[in-house]
């Protein structure tokens, strides 16, 4: 693997669109929801979004241990 190859990896990331479709929502209700509290456009998280964040971050999670395998059999 080279370098490039893995830190795409390294990089890639969930987009606001990935992450409202997981949620069920909107992309502005998700981008609202990351602002500050103190922001006059903060709104509440979408209901039950802890599961949905906890599963997203397994399967990230589970990808990124899969790269650092692969690097250290290099």
């Amino acid at each position: 693997m080279d370098f490039k190859t893995a830190t795409d990896e390294l990089l890639a990331n969930l987009s606001h669109r990935e992450l409202a479709r997981e949620l069920g929502v909107s992309v502005p209700s998700v981008r609202q929801a990351r602002l500050a509290s103190s922001a006059t456009a903060h709104r509440a998280p979408p209901e039950g979004w802890e599961p949905v964040v906890a599963r997203i971050a397994k399967k990230e999670a589970s990808r990124l241990s899969r790269l650092a395998a692969r690097l250290q059999k290099a």
